[in-house]
């Protein structure tokens, strides 16, 4: 009896996983000029300014939209506040913290958004075990990080910590992770808020609010972090930026009537 053929299988490329755009916190040359020269433009700009005591800020989507032009990226808004940038294989979530020594500041405090276990699990009992809560908190945020990480290699969260002046200024990227509800330890706080910590270091990771339903992610500022500050420009009024773009009143058409 001959011997059966062996099941022929089909040969198959190798899927080698696609660098990301650059390293992680190795900003691309002129970064940090890019970025100030958006800041200048801001300060430059913003009625604002020409307020005594008062300043514009740089937060969400501003800084969304400044990041993407620096590194030349697609600036995509995103209701889930973890791909507001694209690059090819690489998303972005992008955030922002106040900060008065942003040279300095060695641990942030990140919102990271609202993590409902009422409304994701359909669960109306909040007085049961903290740890049940917490383990439910990480997994709501394990689900859109997994649900994002189906189409992107590589996901990271960029952070500008802006001094009070907005004159100095920390960038830094951290990778956008999920977090095996296991590893932590969860127990209330004096403001009956929960609070996360890895079991194993025993360090604070993780903070979330009953009323509200806030999730804050505690991130360490990693030492090759990028500091750059910038020089407060001369405020450009409205009149002065009207007059340098010839601007004429027939530019201004009333309309009258249904």
């Amino acid at each position: 009896m001959p011997e059966p053929t062996p099941e022929k299988r089909p040969r198959v490329r190798t899927v080698e996983r696609v660098p990301p755009p650059y390293p992680l916190n190795v900003f691309p040359r002129d970064f940090a000029l890019n970025v100030g020269r958006e800041i200048v433009y801001i300060l430059a700009t913003d009625p604002l300014c020409g307020l005594p005591g008062r300043q514009p800020d740089i937060e969400g989507r501003v800084w969304e939209r400044i990041f993407a032009v620096a590194i030349g990226a697609e600036w995509k808004p995103s209701n889930v506040g973890l791909d507001d940038v694209i690059m090819g294989n690489c998303a972005w979530g992008a955030k922002t913290v106040k900060g008065n020594k942003p040279f300095e500041i060695t641990k942030i405090r990140l919102i990271s958004g609202r993590n409902s276990p009422a409304y994701s699990f359909d669960e109306r009992d909040m007085q049961r075990d903290p740890q049940s809560i917490g383990s439910d908190v990480l997994k709501i945020w394990n689900e859109r990080v997994g649900n994002l990480r189906a189409r992107y290699a590589h996901m990271r969260t960029v952070v500008l910590i802006k001094g009070p002046d907005l004159s100095e200024f920390t960038a830094f990227e951290t990778e956008t992770i999920m977090y095996p509800p296991d590893q932590f330890q969860w127990k209330m706080n004096k403001r009956k808020n929960l609070e996360g910590y890895d079991r194993q270091t025993n360090q604070h990771r993780f903070t979330w609010q009953f009323t509200g339903s806030q999730f804050t992610i505690i991130e360490n500022v990693p030492t090759n972090r990028l500091r750059f500050s910038v020089r407060r420009p001369p405020h450009l009024s409205a009149a002065a930026v009207l007059k340098e773009m010839s601007f004429d009143p027939s530019w201004i058409r009333v309309h009258r009537g249904e």
